[in-house]
């Protein structure tokens, strides 16, 4: 008897059809991914870019939402970690993405850890639930498999993905996958690892070679590390080293920087370093104090010298003999007394008020300031020939926003900090470190710990998120008080363009200027970057009150103006500005 299908019976037949076909197009996708993905590690280049390409084409055929690869050193400790979209700099904050139990977990059974929802999963901590974004609304599942070398695991790769019907029957298919991908990374770091030994072998025996052939060691470039000063970025490990070099010597020594760069630290860093690290670190902030009183601070006076010295009293630079003198804001002193502390510099000698007895000292002298000290000096507000004797070796301070990848580090130790003195267990949400990341700090280092200490006391919950932050919500003090001040700088009348120019305090990276195109100047007074007074003055007086505001030096005043040194340059030329030199 023939037998005439239902329409039901279409329906499944049809269903049955389109799901075998939906199989064989996700595996053909598969295939065409691992393709892909072992030309990338077959490139050459950087192993960074090449696990980051890794994890890009693996959003291609693979539900996720994040992936990262984690690669251990030899001995144990993160080395690596990347994820889409990595950039120099950036692994801490890939690394903060990690559910750390479950990696802990991952690498000590050397098997595969899949988790249809990481809430109810024994492997998964508290923390590690918050890293991943889980909560009562929103389920997250899982999957993370070794990354071997031989029989060692040298890392993870992870990814994770929102829970829903059509990724839970997907679990056991993808992590056959992410297996397979595994070990073709697993074979790509081995290749790189034993080629950067031989490279590392080769020249140490060339260095060997050269050492016997001129009888003299190659030099080697250590990493230098101070403790207190908190950082990895490029900008602060050159400051480190030349930190290092400068310590070495007896020389006078200017630090200068932005307000909440780290000024102090860094001249205590300097002495600790020198020879001098075990006789007095005596430190003064000039801008505090009186002229009369500042003369007594530094020099000391006898009994009966004024009315209230009722007692003979040793100055700062007595206390600091045979060790190292902070002078903090010495931009600051009046003339009068800048020709007083001119012959100390000079002669090492002064005399304490009321006495008529020279007193002799072995002082090194450390000066700070946040002034335009060469502006001062062609206004005739600070003395040239004091300038000389301070500025023997300059140490220039970057600002927070030259080095960005440091504010992570930053932030947690300032929020351990807290926790300590708080009694508190908090963490970061990688949101909350996207807000860090995004600000511009115009009060440095400074303002970045006090905006995390403001944050974590308000903060609800176990960790800070991005809507803890008052800049989230309109509420940030001290963007009000920049832009307050902005403005009140912008109302004020100039009588020249060479005063007009002011400089307020770099906000976030979107108020940045826009690049130049097509070759031409950018805007020169963007709001937040550079305020002119006067609503008609042209470009070609802007780049010269910048320039004068400067000194003439063309990178101070391309920073001022938003500015690359590049496009500076080129302004300079267009309108035919001379550069006036000193």
């Amino acid at each position: 008897m023939l037998h005439i299908p239902s329409a039901r019976e279409k329906l499944i037949s049809q269903s049955e059809g389109d799901r075998e076909v939906s199989i064989e197009s996700s595996r053909e996708s598969a295939l065409t991914g691992i393709s892909e993905i072992s030309k990338v590690l077959a490139a050459p280049g950087r192993l960074e870019v090449a696990l980051t390409n890794v994890v890009n084409l693996l959003q291609s055929f693979v539900q996720m939402r994040n992936g990262v690869v984690l690669l251990f050193d030899d001995d144990g400790m993160p080395d690596i970690t990347v994820g889409a979209g990595w950039s120099e700099g950036s692994d801490e904050r890939y690394r903060m993405c990690l559910p750390k139990k479950a990696i802990d977990h991952i690498v000590a059974t050397d098997k595969p850890l899949i988790a249809e929802n990481v809430t109810t999963g024994a492997a998964f901590s508290a923390a590690d639930v918050n890293a991943l974004g889980a909560c009562d609304d929103i389920s997250v599942s899982f999957i993370g498999v070794p990354i071997r070398i031989d029989a060692k695991v040298v890392g993870t790769l992870t990814i994770d993905r929102i829970l829903d019907e059509r990724s839970s029957g997907r679990l056991d298919y993808d992590v056959r996958l992410l297996a397979m991908i595994a070990n073709l990374v697993g074979q790509t770091v081995k290749l790189h690892r034993l080629s950067a030994g031989d490279r590392e072998r080769l020249m140490t025996e060339k260095g060997r070679l050269q050492k016997q052939e001129f009888k003299q060691p190659p030099r080697e470039r250590k990493k230098v590390h101070i403790d207190g000063i908190i950082g990895d970025s490029p900008s602060l490990r050159a400051l480190l080293e030349k930190i290092a070099v400068i310590a070495k010597s007896n020389s006078t020594v200017l630090v200068r920087g932005e307000s909440g760069t780290g000024k102090e630290l860094v001249a205590k860093a300097i002495h600790e370093l020198s020879l001098r690290a075990k006789r007095p670190f005596v430190k003064l902030n000039c801008a505090a104090l009186p002229e009369t009183v500042l003369e007594s601070e530094l020099f000391g006076h006898e009994k009966g010298a004024f009315t209230s010295a009722f007692n003979s009293r040793k100055g700062r630079f007595e206390l600091a003999d045979k060790g190292t003198l902070f002078l903090d804001e010495i931009g600051e002193i009046s003339a009068s007394f800048q020709a007083k502390l001119l012959r100390v510099l000079q002669e090492q000698e002064f005399e304490r008020v009321g006495s008529n007895q020279t007193i002799k000292v072995d002082v090194r002298v450390i000066a700070a300031t946040n002034k335009n000290l060469e502006e001062a000096v062609a206004r005739n507000e600070f003395r040239a020939d004091l300038y000389y004797r301070v500025n023997v070796v300059p140490l220039l301070l970057p600002p927070l926003r030259e080095r960005r990848s440091d504010i992570p580090l930053l932030a947690t130790e300032f929020l351990k900090k807290f926790n300590r003195e708080n009694g508190r267990a908090l963490t970061f949400d990688v949101s909350a470190i996207e807000v860090l990341m995004k600000c511009g700090f115009p009060g440095n280092i400074r303002e970045l710990e006090n905006c995390v200490a403001r944050t974590a006391t308000l903060a609800p919950g176990p960790s800070i998120v991005r809507n803890d932050f008052a800049c989230c919500h309109g509420q940030c003090l001290s963007s009000v008080l920049w832009k307050s001040r902005s403005d009140e700088i912008a109302q004020e009348p100039g009588p020249s363009a060479s005063m007009a120019v002011r400089v307020a305090a770099p906000l976030t990276e979107a108020a940045a200027p826009a690049s130049p195109v097509g070759g031409e100047l950018a805007p020169l007074a963007p709001a937040g970057a550079a305020l002119v007074s006067g609503a008609k003055i042209t470009d070609r007086e802007r780049v010269i009150a910048a320039m004068e505001r400067s000194g003439w030096v063309q990178a101070k005043a391309a920073r001022l103006l938003g500015l690359t040194p590049r496009q500076i340059g080129y302004a300079l030329r267009k309108y035919g500005i001379e550069i006036k030199r000193f």
